[in-house]
């Protein structure tokens, strides 16, 4: 078994931008050309793509329909969208235009029935974010926080027939503080859905901890890198080794 990484394109203002524990405020753009972006992606042997609408995330619509569409056009790896999808038309429409599966995050916390209702008509298609805040969902782009502890959700989603969960631990997002494996290997437990690790991904040490957990707990199926690799501190091609290699 081999783990996935995801390297993240968000898109906010025609842009890749990152964000500091979601805050809009606190976005700095790495790529003005997204589409770019994802072309140099491709050709360093990555095998998907992790793409975050964050204006339509915040606008619960939507909104970078154009540079989604770019990134689609320029390249023939899988991608994985999140970010404003919250109807069951807007998930056909995106998988209808070449994403290869949808994200749901705010939804499958109002609308756990449209999780089961996609997942039937989209089998291994549509994946639900878990975005987590002291161990609670958070929605609305991460702008409100619920009560409902992310393994629950988890536990529901993996029952409706999600393909794979994504779970982010919120506080520590672009910080570069380390990804909080002991959560994610925690939601992870038992589980036969995949689960991707998101949120503070800093540098190798935390894909080879990463790999030696997914040894322990097989749900864990790869990680999102975003921050770390925009900004050097993580080499694609090492990162790619280290996952490519079977456990």
């Amino acid at each position: 078994m081999t783990l996935t990484l995801y390297p993240a394109i968000d898109l906010k203002g025609g842009a890749c931008v990152r964000l500091q524990q979601g805050d809009m405020a606190r976005a700095r753009v790495y790529a003005e050309d997204p589409a770019a972006q994802a072309r140099d992606f491709a050709a360093a042997g990555c095998r998907w793509l992790h793409v975050v609408d964050l204006d339509g995330a915040f606008a619960g619509r939507s909104v970078k329909a154009a540079a989604v569409s770019a990134i689609l056009a320029a390249v023939s790896i899988p991608v994985q969208l999140g970010g404003g999808i919250r109807d069951l038309a807007g998930i056909e429409s995106w998988l209808a235009r070449g994403v290869a599966r949808v994200i749901l995050g705010s939804a499958a916390v109002r609308d756990p029935a449209l999780v089961r209702a996609a997942a039937r008509a989209f089998p291994g298609r549509v994946a639900v974010g878990i975005d987590a805040r002291g161990g609670l969902v958070a929605t609305e782009g991460w702008a409100a926080t619920s009560t409902l502890p992310a393994r629950d959700l988890a536990l529901r989603m993996a029952d409706a027939g999600a393909c794979a969960l994504i779970h982010t631990d919120i506080a520590r997002d672009g910080m570069l503080a380390g990804l909080n494996l002991e959560a994610t290997e925690a939601l992870a437990e038992g589980l036969a859905v995949p689960v991707i690790a998101s949120g503070g991904l800093a540098g190798a040490a935390d894909l080879i901890a990463l790999k030696s957990a997914a040894a322990r707990t097989p749900a864990l199926a790869g990680a999102i890198a975003g921050r770390a690799l925009y900004d050097g501190r993580l080499d694609l091609a090492e990162a790619l080794r280290i996952f490519m290699t079977d456990l």
